[in-house]
């Protein structure tokens, strides 16, 4: 379905997130009918990009919440996913901010993104796409920000979901930025690194109040977690032709850098400040699987396990993954697989 006549029929969806979709019939005619489709769903109030990939309309949904905030994987989806649409149906959502859904309606500078907000769009968007699918629950995927954002949605809805599956799991702001510092400051004096270790000392531990300290520890954190881990392949981050445009391109580095300082706020009080999720509290009413790379420094593996333990769900799981960082690879995709495989697959039997 072409994009221009796919956000015509979908202006009948306005508002999700206040009331229900209105009952409109199903895409899936047949649980054999394949699907591909792109384009703007209006989402609380702004119209929001969505892409839908599948072979089959009667195989179970996954819901990807992706990370940043701002980094859209719509562009990247295709790559690296290739092979999963026979099994699954595959649903990509560029969220306010970021992407697609930045390009149509920037938001204005004096108005700030909040998690709260962002949770409110994402379960609209699971909404949706259930009844746009004739689907009654999708499978939750969320990784980096989009772990954060996943948690509130599966804390807030838990009966739209199978499962919530976590890759490179943020947990505690001030605990996840900390164990970054530290982790990285040992790397560098253990290899003799006297240059990464006057560069952290100058920053200083956080919490900071310039928000380019948390990009310069990062590339720092990108450094040592490269020399531990194996790299993807290069074509995963080639963007899509759709998404190579030169016009595409520049809204999606003004989207970067505009949610890049929602997440850090200019005087380290953005969202990224206020995140605590075991606060929420430790019980889910769905299944729980956390994904995580050994040697990912940016969300700590050890840091995760402490809040997974803490955590009561119908099922859970804690998966390490070796030679993997915070960024994906093909072994955490493999890791996703199989938790896919071996422990989601069968719940959605009962």
């Amino acid at each position: 379905m072409r994009i221009t006549s796919l956000a015509l029929l979908l202006l009948s969806c306005y508002g999700v997130a206040q009331a229900a979709p209105p009952a409109a019939p199903s895409l899936c005619a047949s649980p054999a009918q394949p699907i591909r489709e792109q384009g703007y769903v209006p989402i609380n109030g702004i119209e929001q990009w969505i892409t839908v990939t599948g072979a089959a309309c009667g195989n179970p949904v996954i819901l990807f919440i992706h990370g940043g905030p701002g980094n859209a994987l719509s562009p990247f989806a295709d790559a690296i996913y290739a092979g999963w649409e026979r099994h699954y149906t595959l649903v990509q959502w560029d969220q306010r901010g970021a992407g697609m859904t930045y390009a149509k309606q920037r938001p204005a500078e004096d108005v700030p993104l909040t998690v709260e907000q962002m949770r409110d769009d994402g379960v609209a968007v699971a909404r949706y796409i259930e009844r746009h699918l004739g689907q009654q629950k999708v499978i939750l995927m969320g990784s980096s920000w989009g772990s954060i954002l996943g948690v509130h949605m599966a804390k807030a809805r838990p009966d739209l979901f199978h499962a919530y599956i976590g890759t490179a799991q943020m947990v505690n702001a001030r605990d996840n930025e900390t164990g970054m510092y530290r982790e990285v400051m040992a790397l560098a004096q253990a290899a003799g690194d006297t240059a990464t270790v006057d560069k952290l000392t100058a920053l200083g531990a956080p919490p900071w109040t310039d928000p380019r300290n948390f990009g310069i520890l990062r590339r720092f954190d990108r450094k040592y977690e490269g020399m531990a881990t194996d790299a993807p392949p290069k074509h995963w981050w080639q963007p899509a032709p759709f998404y190579a445009t030169p016009q595409a391109l520049a809204d999606a580095e003004a989207a970067d850098d505009y949610s890049y300082i929602q997440f850090i706020g200019m005087r380290g009080d953005g969202m990224f400040a206020k995140v605590d999720l075991p606060a929420l509290g430790t019980r889910f009413d769905l299944p729980v699987f956390f994904i995580m790379g050994e040697a990912d420094l940016l969300t700590s593996p050890a840091i995760a396990r402490t809040y997974f333990d803490s955590i009561t769900a119908p099922a859970k799981d804690f998966t390490v993954v070796k030679r993997a960082g915070h960024d994906p690879n093909q072994a955490v995709l493999d890791a996703q697989w199989a938790v896919l495989r071996d422990k989601v697959a069968p719940l959605l039997k009962r």
